[in-house]
């Protein structure tokens, strides 16, 4: 039997502001400087951990810190992500539908931590909903995966068409259609498309931008503004038009919605200037007046081992 090949993406050791040249931190709150260290402390010793069962395994792997990928990832048979949510939507722009990611969450938010310091500041960290696995059960989630005991679930992901151009990344967690200055009004018209024939009115949009989103990304943004959580097995993609301005005519019940498996929507812009965020701000593709934006679910689904059934 062949050797499992793994490839290791590692967040970053570092992850706060570094120090100014006087010697001194921006940060001034010594609390959070403490804090921020035991972060990191804890994160190291999470890799290392990990590290030492890996060795311990008839696997060949290599660790790789996420910042440093930019082409596309072959050749392995999993990548394991070390960081939180942020590394698994890294990695997931790097892999096609043939690799499985396992997520490991190396520093969990602690509820009596965020309560200790509430009062001072926010001392939550990565959710892991996309992460199977910590310190605590990583062997055990890794040996299930290797014997073949566990089988990673297929994610719906964003597909986008710009003037019928197909883009090479995709959402795992959601898209943002907006103006470059956030503050700027965006113009839009958008309709819903199936079988090459409108299913929905057409819906002109002065508003801060629309965002769509997977089943898996409807935890995120999509939930923090108002929008359903789905089931992560569901193929559907929900989308929002942000802080719509209303007019008379405007259908209100439409600015909020769901493209259906086998339906897709079509944009029209018309700014002079727009961005497409995909996955928070780090991936993004400009748009210009009169460019069309197709987005559907037909994109390659992501394969990844997913905590039960707290996903399901």
């Amino acid at each position: 039997m062949l050797r499992k090949k793994l490839l290791v993406l590692l967040k970053p050791m570092t992850i706060y502001p570094p120090k100014l040249a006087d010697g001194f931190s921006r940060i001034r709150n010594p609390l959070f400087l403490n804090h921020l260290d035991s972060r990191v402390k804890v994160h190291k010793e999470a890799v290392k951990f990990c590290e030492d069962i890996l060795r311990r395994k008839s696997i060949d792997w290599v660790p790789v810190l996420r910042d440093s990928v930019s082409e596309p990832i072959c050749d392995v048979d999993m990548v394991i992500t070390i960081g939180g949510d942020g590394t698994i939507l890294h990695a997931s722009h790097f892999v096609d539908d043939t690799i499985p990611l396992l997520g490991v969450n190396s520093d969990p938010t602690q509820d009596e931590e965020v309560e200790k310091f509430n009062d001072s500041f926010d001392a939550s960290r990565s959710t892991g909903y996309l992460c199977a696995a910590t310190v605590s059960n990583f062997e055990q989630v890794l040996d299930d995966i290797l014997e073949g005991c566990k089988e990673p679930h297929e994610l719906s992901r964003v597909g986008i068409r710009v003037n019928n151009h197909i883009l090479s990344k995709c959402g795992l967690n959601d898209i943002l259609i907006s103006h470059p200055c956030p503050a700027s009004v965006s113009r839009f018209s958008f309709k819903i498309m199936a079988c090459g024939e409108p299913i929905s009115p057409m819906v002109n949009s002065r508003s801060s931008g629309l965002r769509v989103s997977s089943a898996a990304g409807s935890t995120a943004a999509m939930l923090s503004a108002g929008g359903f959580q789905m089931s992560v097995s569901s193929q559907d993609l929900q989308y929002m038009v942000r802080e719509p301005i209303l007019s008379r005519a405007s259908n209100a019940s439409l600015m909020h919605g769901f493209i259906k498996s086998g339906q897709s929507m079509h944009v029209t812009w018309y700014n002079e200037d727009g961005i497409i965020y995909i996955d928070g701000s780090h991936v993004k593709h400009s748009v210009r007046h009169g460019d069309t934006i197709e987005i559907s679910c037909k994109a390659p689904p992501l394969k990844v081992f997913l905590r039960q059934p707290s996903l399901a």
